[in-house]
């Protein structure tokens, strides 16, 4: 009886990875602060495929005898996918796992012992420009500057002079306890932002923020699993596939969703594990 591998479309998941998301959130806040944008587009582009299982085969069954071809014969790029074939693929399920733990490692990098600051809580402030006599507009302080972290503050370069004050203005008046400094001559259009030190209070909230983003993710893994479970279920209504490899794309299935849950409880643990200690 000849094997062949099932197409898979998705990455797999592998240790390096894990370790990699692991590292990103739960680094030291502030540094977690400075990486957490550009970490985040590098990680929504894993170089390398989404399990730790090798790929899979199976015998050419009742269901796929039509297909079945010899070890030696050519690759033939017309075969079509069978149900069965779809039954147990699961990189649909792995691909939505892996897109729920780099959220997940995203909203952990944004956190720090202070609780939640980063680029886009300062950008998404609204800014009030100009004067009664000239008119008045709001803007959003994204939209007229752009705020880089650099270690312990928060660097909000404007690109006009005339922003500097409704800028500063706005940030003074927010409820994120900021309090912006005048630029420096060096840089006159630059207008730096320390970061607040870490409170009892400030720490706590970045805890359930911590645990708040782990229930996103374990929900995002277990709509996956619905999905996933729902076309299992077509195939079996419809006698599509073969009530034994039902059985083991089924069990395949929770094997891949509990893997999921798994990594989303270590990386969380490991980011709290560091919030409570600064």
């Amino acid at each position: 009886m000849s094997h062949r591998a099932i197409p898979r479309a998705a990455a797999n998941f592998n240790f390096s990875t894990s370790r990699l998301l692991r590292q990103r959130a739960i680094e030291p806040p502030y540094r977690s602060i400075i990486q957490a944008a550009p970490q985040a587009q590098r990680i929504i582009r894993p170089s390398r495929p989404f399990t730790s299982s090798p790929a899979l085969y199976k015998k050419a069954g009742k269901a796929n005898k039509a297909h079945a071809r010899s070890d030696s014969a050519p690759p033939d790029r017309d075969i079509s996918v069978t149900p069965t074939d779809e039954a147990y693929d699961v990189s649909v399920l792995e691909a939505a796992i892996l897109r729920a733990i780099e959220r997940l490692t995203h909203e952990l990098a944004q956190l720090r012992a202070g609780g939640r600051l980063n680029p886009n809580v300062v950008e998404n402030l609204r800014v009030q420009l100009g004067t009664a006599k000239d008119g008045k507009e709001t803007v959003r302080l994204g939209d007229i500057a752009q705020v880089i972290p650099k270690g312990r503050f928060l660097n909000v370069m404007v690109s006009e002079k005339d922003h500097i004050k409704p800028v500063t203005s706005a940030i003074y008046a927010s409820n994120h306890n900021l309090a912006p400094q005048q630029p420096h001559p060096d840089a006159p259009l630059t207008i730096p932002v320390p970061i607040p030190p870490p409170t009892g209070e400030s720490r706590q909230a970045a805890l359930e923020a911590a645990q708040k983003a782990a229930e996103q993710a374990d929900k995002a893994i277990q709509n996956a699993r619905a999905a996933h479970h729902k076309k299992l279920r077509k195939f079996e209504l419809e006698k599509a596939v073969l009530p034994d490899d039902l059985q083991k794309a089924k069990k395949r299935m929770e094997e891949v969703v509990k893997k999921g849950h798994g990594e989303v409880k270590h990386i969380v643990d490991g980011a709290k594990k560091v919030l409570q200690s600064q």
